[in-house]
């Protein structure tokens, strides 16, 4: 495994719409390798989430997780999820406004989303996904398919007033005593 750098905000990739993976080529061991590198470029950045535009790759998949990462000890964990096409719809109307961190935007802000969506898409075996997410990692799932649609979370901030440099977020936001 290896892994894979990061593109970071004004790069052109992450404004473009990714294409859907042909489930032709999913099982094959230059895709598997992909998501093996997708996988651990997300863990090594300590992140709860990462999309494949963020490395470079204009398709439509995700990785998702959050077990014992240090940066969310406070969040709902889920297990590893890589996720091919994904697709989601809104369950219900509630809406959260929390802060949100990304891989390629060194910023951090409060966007709204929902709570609650349903998720379509299919695993790295070619296995079809169709579950309900709940609480962050609904938050997380919407997060990286904006990415497949060229969208960054800044476009979502609907205030800018939290929009806050990482150094600032740990010390006046998210001081050591309140995690």
């Amino acid at each position: 495994m290896a892994l894979l750098k990061i593109a970071g905000l004004g790069n052109p990739i992450l404004r473009k719409v990714s294409k859907r993976v042909k489930l032709s080529t999913i099982k094959s061991k230059e895709f598997q390798k992909f998501l093996d590198d997708l996988v651990e470029t997300m863990r090594d950045g300590m992140g709860v989430g990462i999309s494949s535009p963020q490395v470079y790759k204009s398709v439509r998949v995700i990785a998702i997780e959050n077990v014992n990462n240090k940066r969310y000890p406070e969040k709902q964990e889920f297990p590893l999820q890589v996720i091919i096409n994904p697709e989601f719809v809104f369950v219900g109307k509630e809406i959260e406004e929390d802060w949100e961190g990304c891989l390629s935007v060194d910023l951090k802000g409060k966007v709204a989303r929902f709570m609650k969506i349903k998720v379509k898409g299919v695993d790295r075996n070619g296995k079809v996904i169709n579950e309900v997410a709940t609480g962050f990692k609904a938050r997380v799932i919407q997060h990286e398919v904006d990415h497949l649609d060229g969208i960054v979370f800044l476009d979502r901030m609907l205030d800018f007033a939290t929009l806050t440099k990482l150094p600032e977020f740990e010390k006046y936001w998210n001081p050591p005593s309140s995690r």
